[in-house]
């Protein structure tokens, strides 16, 4: 089975072809803190040829959503120092994910101030998750071309901080419509300046975060995620063919590890002008780097996704969080956990450190 070969991602040798995807956990103190269940649920999926974190802050200002970990003072380093170490101990790898939510985010959580965002322009039809329960999106403040450039530099300090941290490299959250990706869309960004407008001037953002992320920690420690056809966050492309053809080409200068990318959910569809293709097929054959593929996949269609050869890799998101011994599950064809969704994005230990092992 390809799933379950070693493999080699940059310069970390992996055990096998399975990565546990980023979920948002909300398991963090309110000062951003992880704790011991967080050390025990990431070490309980060491059977992973790598982790991604769930979504971390990159600072204060990238605050989204309460509960969320943070990357930016040094007793969030420190509390992360516990978790690289136990799933180094355990033979396992692990790569933190950068995030900056930009719009999608509430004032409530972010001590009055409203988020920052490309473009004055609030999320359509949806709520957001807040400390004080579902609240509709607020319209965010333009972010500035000195908060830009800020923000670029909180990138690689939160990068810096990661490998002081012990992780194995860094994940720029450019998907789901967060920040990143608020760049690359019509319905987050109208800006006329050097950051809107033309497909060039929209991609500058993504582009900048991920020369300084190389620079800061070592192209070989750095991948991005994104997520071309997938419209959650209201992100709404004229021609997301042509946005993530030229990002792909711009990227594809860089030196740098990994591209995962994203497929579309069934649960959002994307707009009728969107292309059909199949995102992997699309854009993982025009990617130079290893090209992780994601969202949705089972046992029958990751091991079929490999055997194409345009993916070297497969992330699993809701199939590890339910099952710890996902990698062991799969090599004896064996029944799977259901997830509880109750308890997907926060809580205790109930849903997220007690699902059963094979073996117990």
């Amino acid at each position: 089975m390809k799933l379950l070969e070693k493999t080699q991602l940059g310069n970390l040798a992996l055990k096998n072809s399975m990565v546990m995807a980023a979920m948002t956990r909300s398991r963090a103190d309110m000062n951003g803190v992880v704790g011991d269940m967080t050390v025990q649920y990431y070490t309980q999926r060491t059977g992973a040829g790598l982790l991604f974190t769930e979504a971390i802050r990159i600072s204060e200002e990238a605050t989204g959503s309460p509960l969320t970990p943070g990357i930016f003072t040094a007793e969030q380093i420190e509390a992360w120092k516990k978790v690289t170490k136990a799933v180094h101990d355990n033979g396992g790898l692990i790569i933190a994910q950068l995030w900056h939510t930009g719009r999608v985010g509430h004032s409530i959580d972010r001590n009055g101030k409203l988020p920052l965002a490309p473009s004055a322009l609030a999320i359509q039809g949806m709520q957001h998750f807040t400390s004080q329960g579902l609240k509709d999106y607020e319209t965010p403040q333009a972010i500035t071309i000195e908060e830009i450039k800020q923000t670029i530099k909180d990138y690689g300090q939160a990068a810096k901080n990661a490998i002081e941290a012990g992780f194995d490299g860094v994940e720029l959250h450019a998907a789901n419509g967060y920040l990143p990706s608020q760049f690359l869309a019509e319905s987050a960004n109208q800006r006329t300046d050097d950051y809107g407008g033309s497909i060039p001037k929209k991609a500058r953002f993504v582009l900048e975060v991920m020369r300084e992320l190389i620079s800061a920690v070592g192209g070989d420690k750095v991948g991005i995620k994104i997520s071309p056809f997938h419209p959650y966050g209201n992100m709404l492309l004229d021609d997301p063919a042509g946005t993530y053809t030229y990002l792909v080409d711009e990227l594809n200068k860089l030196d740098f590890a990994f591209v995962e990318l994203m497929k579309r959910s069934s649960y959002f569809p994307s707009p009728a002008h969107y292309p059909s293709d199949d995102e992997v097929e699309l854009f993982g054959s025009m990617i130079k780097q290893t090209v992780i593929a994601n969202a949705g996949y089972d046992k029958a269609s990751a091991e079929a996704e490999l055997k194409k050869g345009i993916a070297g890799l497969v992330s699993f998101g809701t199939l590890f969080l339910a099952n710890p011994d996902l990698p062991a599950r799969f090599e004896k064809d064996a029944a799977l956990n259901e997830p509880d969704r109750a308890t997907m994005f926060g809580g205790g230990s109930q849903g997220y450190i007690d699902y059963p092992f094979l073996e117990k």
